[in-house]
């Protein structure tokens, strides 16, 4: 049974920190690229950062660069999202995604709310 499972969002001022992480099972997560989305009410899902399998390359959305960074830790099939300098319309629930091929897979998502 496939499970990814998002954890660490919350309540945090603007140009606060969070980090989310995201424990995946069920399939061979080092095989899979993983990515962050996040989608604040009214809008749509976006894409926030996401990181291959194999060569680990990242990408990131522009209103992220240089705030957010994604990593992952394949010996504890587990995906990361550090973000800093936190802004309110970094608002949003995050959710964690696994893709490989017409496999995708994803999580129940987190709340990130960022406010003061």
């Amino acid at each position: 049974q496939v499970q990814l499972v998002e954890s660490g969002g919350g309540l945090v001022q603007p140009g606060g920190s969070l980090r989310l992480s995201c424990a995946a099972s069920g399939f061979t997560f080092s095989t899979y690229a993983m990515s962050w989305y996040r989608q604040a009410p009214g809008k749509k899902r976006d894409l926030v950062a996401d990181i291959t399998s194999a060569t680990g390359i990242k990408n990131y959305a522009g209103s992220v660069k240089g705030r957010f960074t994604i990593s992952r830790d394949n010996a504890k099939n587990t995906v990361y999202l550090q973000m800093n300098s936190l802004k309110p319309e970094d608002t949003a629930v995050y959710y964690c995604n696994a893709r490989m091929g017409w496999r995708d897979y994803w999580g129940q998502g987190t709340q990130v709310t960022v406010s003061s």
